[in-house]
């Protein structure tokens, strides 16, 4: 037995080493080295650099273009830099009034407890801040349609817009109204989870008389399951966001894939030969075997 597995163990290491052999000349060496960049000590890939403030400033000066991600992210922290880009500086001026003066005037209101007011301002600022990121996406002129940065910040922009861009109507309901009763439900497990916390204070509350037919263990229960419920319909809403601006950069890309009616499965008869029949010296005498052959054409 001793001699049978050490009979094995030498002829296992041959194996490896003729495998080892045959596949160190079946490769140059120059595969392990090659470079693809033109000049590897200088070029990088497209994938190395998410955003540069370089040339983002350099596009801002209209030096080199950008592309419609790297202005809408610059213009995102730099506030009218896509007016800019676009040639469109005469904007800047209704840009900043329409976002500085209800910001100012929302700070001022809430320093003097009109915090109501001071809200609204607020998200009237916001309003525009938005409205300044929307315009320098529309007013972005790609070469090619549909563009897939365009149609990916339409839907980060306006949930739906980016489906509107390329031309796929019919998805509108399916995603806005998932969306909708994600949020429908969102509203009402909110209120429900406010509804039993409240009578959780009241009943465990030891000043308090508490006469209500729930009990303090059953609202308790009923309070976590919709705050259970209610964070489930965030995470929905926000799952189904996500989704449609994948929906909407995936279907640009594939916009210009052909589909014709080229697409066929052929079926033929053909000879099946060994596989060893050219790779041996002298090949074992085996005879062909007759099978189908199945082809694709797309």
């Amino acid at each position: 037995m001793n001699h049978l597995k050490l009979v094995c163990t030498l002829l296992a290491a041959a194996l490896a080493a003729a495998l080892c052999t045959d596949a160190s000349a079946q490769f140059r060496s120059e595969a392990f080295s090659q470079q693809y960049n033109d000049d590897p000590a200088t070029a990088t890939d497209s994938t190395d650099v998410l955003f540069s403030l370089k040339d983002y400033f350099a596009g801002l000066r209209h030096e080199q273009e950008l592309k419609i991600g790297t202005m809408t992210g610059g213009s995102a922290v730099f506030i009218g830099g896509s007016q800019i880009y676009n040639k469109q500086a005469w904007k800047l001026p209704i840009v900043y009034t329409a976002i500085g003066a209800p910001l100012g005037a929302g700070i001022y209101l809430n320093s003097q407890g009109r915090h109501d007011a001071a809200k609204y301002c607020f998200i009237g600022a916001g309003v525009a801040y938005w409205a300044t990121l929307m315009d320098g996406v529309i007013n972005f002129r790609p070469n090619d349609y549909p563009h897939p940065g365009t149609a990916t910040l339409y839907s980060l922009l306006v949930p739906g817009l980016g489906q509107i861009y390329n031309r796929e109507y019919w998805k509108l309901p399916i995603y806005l109204g998932a969306m909708g009763f994600a949020y429908h439900y969102y509203l009402d497990c909110r209120t429900n989870y406010t509804r039993f916390r409240n009578i959780y204070l009241e009943a465990t509350d030891p000043e308090a008389t508490y006469t209500g037919p729930i009990t303090a263990d059953q609202a308790l229960y009923y309070r976590n399951v919709y705050r259970r419920y209610r964070d489930y319909s965030i995470l929905a809403i926000a799952a189904l966001y996500l989704l449609q601006v994948i929906d909407a950069n995936v279907f640009s890309y594939m916009h210009n894939f052909e589909v014709d009616d080229d697409l066929a499965l052929k079926v033929a008869p053909t000879v099946i030969l060994p596989q060893n029949q050219f790779a041996l010296a002298n090949p074992v005498s085996q005879s062909a075997a007759f099978g189908l052959k199945l082809g694709l054409n797309f």
